[in-house]
């Protein structure tokens, strides 16, 4: 009786573990009132474009500039996305890299050249993320899949507000870097 009582006991402790991972796609991130509110957008003149493509430290960086529809500029959540292990691809904007290169905190936004050719995202479409290992960022139009636990915090840094973090557990490119 005693080993099935173990086995029981390190299933149900192993069980979130073996939890199905929710992928999601950038809009469950927003409210349905910010979806429609996007979905109803007019369109955005791009304005001026960096001198250096993928320049994040030109004036604004990941920043909204003033005078878009007012979902651009939403820091509004889905609570139910709180502590939920989640997976989601977008790209990488390094915010930090060690002397072999890896970058261990960046944030994740959904579609690459966010704030070069088009405006940024709003608040609730960026994810700082911190990965521990670190990985190596050779282009940041190199779409990634990153997989951890999805928590609802705002953070402000001088390149972007974040309605959301992510500790990651997996990083995997979604294309051959070598190409």
């Amino acid at each position: 009786m005693r080993p099935l009582v173990t086995l029981l006991l390190l299933l149900s402790l192993s069980a979130p573990a073996l939890a199905e991972v929710a992928e999601l796609d950038w809009l469950e991130l927003m409210p349905a009132d910010d979806r429609i509110a996007l979905e109803n957008m007019p369109s955005i003149d791009h304005g001026n474009v960096p001198d250096r493509p993928g320049d994040f430290a030109a004036p604004g960086g990941l920043k909204q500039s003033e005078g878009l529809p007012a979902v651009m500029y939403s820091a509004s959540t889905v609570p139910a996305l709180h502590q939920q292990r989640i997976r989601l691809a977008g790209y990488p904007v390094p915010l930090d890299s060690d002397s072999e290169g890896r970058s261990q905190s960046f944030f994740l936004v959904p579609y690459a050249g966010a704030c070069i050719h088009v405006p940024p995202p709003p608040p609730n479409q960026i994810i700082l993320v911190s990965f521990a290992e670190g990985f190596t960022v050779t282009d940041i139009n190199m779409p990634i899949m990153v997989e951890g636990v999805l928590k609802i915090e705002s953070v402000s840094d001088p390149l972007a507000d974040a309605a959301y973090v992510m500790d990651a557990e997996q990083i995997d490119l979604l294309i051959d870097d070598e190409q």
